[in-house]
C-alpha cells in the first residue's frame, strides 16, 4: 500500500499556513464574537454535513467549556435539532432551515456564524439574507473560492482550498482559535 499520511500532512500544513495571512480579517471576527457575547447576545451556528459539525463544535464549546472553567456562553447550533429540521424542511423547503430559525431567533445583538466548505448552499445563503433582514451580523468560514456566499456575510474567511477536508481542517483551527480569544476575553 502506498504511503498517505505524509501527502496529506504536507497538504493540511500547507493550506493551514495561508490562514496567517488572514489575521486582521480573524481579529475583526473574534472581535464581533467577544463584542457579541459581552453585550447578552448570543451565538448562532449553522452548516450541512461536516459543516454542521463544526457548527455544533462551536456552539458546545462555547456553553460548555473549551479549556478552562468560566461560565456558560449563549450559543445555538440551527443544525442540531432534528425535529425542527424535519419540520422545516418538509413544510417548507431544505433551503429555509436555517433561515426559519434566525428568524425564529435572532435578535439585534446576536451573531450568526456559517460554516461552508463549497459556499453554494442555498440554506446558508438564506440564514445570511434572514440575518441581513434582522439586522444580525453574521461570519462565514468558506472554502473552494467562496462560492456563492462569498462577500455575502459581514465577516468572511476563505480557505485557499477546493479540498473539503482541507477547509475543514481550517475551519477547525479556526474555531478554536476563536475559543482562545473568547476564553481569554469573556470573564465570569
Amino acid at each position: 500500500m502506498e504511503p498517505v499520511l505524509p501527502k496529506l500532512v504536507e497538504d493540511a500544513c500547507r493550506t493551514l499556513q495561508t490562514l496567517a495571512l488572514q489575521e486582521d480579517t480573524f481579529q475583526r471576527i473574534a472581535a464581533a464574537v467577544v463584542t457579541t457575547l459581552k453585550s447578552g447576545g448570543k451565538i448562532l451556528t449553522c452548516g450541512n454535513g461536516g459543516s454542521a459539525a463544526d457548527a455544533l463544535h462551536l456552539a458546545e464549546e462555547l456553553v460548555g467549556r473549551f479549556r478552562g472553567n468560566r461560565r456558560s456562553l449563549p450559543a445555538v447550533s440551527l443544525a442540531a435539532d432534528a425535529t425542527l429540521l424535519t419540520c422545516i424542511g418538509n413544510d417548507y423547503s431544505f433551503d429555509e432551515i436555517f433561515s426559519r430559525q434566525v428568524e425564529g431567533l435572532a435578535s439585534v445583538n446576536d451573531l450568526l456564524v456559517c460554516f461552508s466548505t463549497s459556499g453554494n448552499s442555498p440554506n446558508i445563503l438564506r440564514a445570511i439574507k434572514a440575518a441581513k433582514t434582522k439586522g444580525v451580523k453574521s461570519v462565514a468560514f468558506l472554502g473552494k473560492g467562496g462560492g456563492k456566499s462569498k462577500g455575502k456575510a459581514d465577516f468572511e474567511i476563505l480557505v485557499p482550498s477546493s479540498d473539503t477536508g482541507r477547509v475543514q481542517e481550517a475551519h477547525t483551527l479556526i474555531l478554536h482559535a476563536l475559543l482562545e480569544v473568547v476564553e481569554r476575553e469573556v470573564t465570569a
